[in-house]
């Protein structure tokens, strides 16, 4: 074959990467241009799972529509829950009481740990690393348990209302929770034991997927893959909402902004959770769970956006209100779908088995994304 003679008549290539692939976690088609092994272009493909939630938003009453919110990040119900619930409280002029505060921030950081844990047994997964699964699962289910104790459910967990929490603490809770806290740094060690200084799991991460803080910037990433970029943000420190002001915890970053310190920031993230929720089921005031609020909810006139840190990044809810009982427009800003365009600038210029590795340093729902 001469040098000019080149399969298929092309130098280049075209494949996708799902809408089923196992890597892709959900339904995401990834188009690759590949020259070879290696990425020349990528297009990420989206809408598989539309279900038109902010549609939903404005056709149910305000109170109606928080359950759907479950279904967005169904890894992260908690956080979707918190921030809406805070957006139409401020568009009310209301306040959640202190005791209703705590609870949400002990559920939400649990929620947080949660969802790291699955994003780490997964992505450990996709790398070829199924112990790791095993291990991350193990601990997750303790927090699932302590959520099925309180509201009923594992996944779509329901627990926060307009105006604070519905149901009062269980028999048991303060003690289920402590023990949690105690247990669990001594399982990220055990996680850090067969990843961190493993030369397989170092090769495949340090060094791919290199995002600069400025890109990142550009981009609008936010959660941990800014973070691993090395920009300290995260709206519990620099926007406190809920009661994330009474509580100690740092927040970590990266320096190169590849995987690995991807990996890292998301490891001491739940150190840092872990440190919340001890500092907060210390101390959980007395008093009511829910603010004094009609039966009907009808918020002036008028637009707010509010934002929290969810596990992912951002996650902002934008809504018109018309006088009337149901949003004139809801919008969601979702940090999965921010952060996926990404993708493209990370993945350029790396092989083919990176890209698996990347996706999952984003930790993206679809179920979010297309929302």
């Amino acid at each position: 074959m001469s040098t000019k003679e080149t399969l298929f008549d092309a130098n280049e290539i075209t494949v996708s990467m799902g809408p089923q692939h196992p890597s892709t976690h959900g339904v995401l088609q990834v188009k690759l241009k590949l020259d070879g092994e290696r990425v020349i272009d990528a297009n990420c493909v989206i809408g598989y799972l539309h279900r038109g939630v902010e549609k939903l938003g404005e056709a149910q009453t305000y109170g109606q529509f928080v359950p759907t919110l479950d279904r967005m990040d169904y890894i992260a119900a908690v956080s979707n829950c918190l921030g809406y619930c805070e957006t139409i409280e401020k568009l009310l002029g209301i306040t959640a009481p202190p005791r209703a505060q705590y609870i949400r921030v002990i559920l939400t950081e649990l929620n947080r740990i949660s969802s790291h844990l699955l994003w780490l047994g997964t992505h450990a997964l996709d790398i070829g690393a199924m112990t790791v699964f095993l291990y991350a699962f193990r601990e997750r289910e303790e927090i699932l348990k302590i959520f099925e104790n309180y509201c009923g459910a594992r996944l779509t967990t329901h627990v926060f209302r307009i105006g604070g929490t519905q149901y009062e603490l269980y028999d048991g809770f303060e003690a289920q929770v402590r023990a949690f806290v105690k247990d669990f740094p001594s399982k990220i060690a055990e996680y850090e034991t067969l990843l961190t200084e493993n030369r397989i799991w170092i090769s495949r991460t340090r060094g791919v997927g290199v995002i600069s803080a400025k890109d990142a910037i550009a981009m609008g990433v936010t959660g941990p893959c800014l973070r691993g970029s090395g920009v300290e943000w995260d709206l519990r420190k620099a926007k406190p909402y809920a009661a994330y002001a009474d509580f100690q915890f740092d927040i970590p970053t990266g320096a190169t902004g590849d995987t690995y310190d991807r990996y890292m920031v998301r490891m001491e993230e739940m150190r840092q959770s872990c440190r919340i929720v001890g500092q907060a089921v210390e101390k959980i005031p007395d008093g009511p769970l829910m603010a004094k609020l009609s039966k009907i909810i009808k918020p002036p006139v008028g637009d707010i956006y509010h934002s929290i840190e969810a596990p992912k990044g951002e996650l902002g809810y934008y809504i018109v209100s018309d006088g009337t009982t149901q949003a004139y427009r809801a919008r969601v800003r979702p940090p999965s779908f921010v952060n996926l365009q990404a993708l493209r600038r990370m993945v350029t210029g790396l092989m083919v088995a990176d890209v698996v590795a990347i996706i999952g340093t984003l930790d993206i729902v679809l179920g979010e994304i297309d929302r």
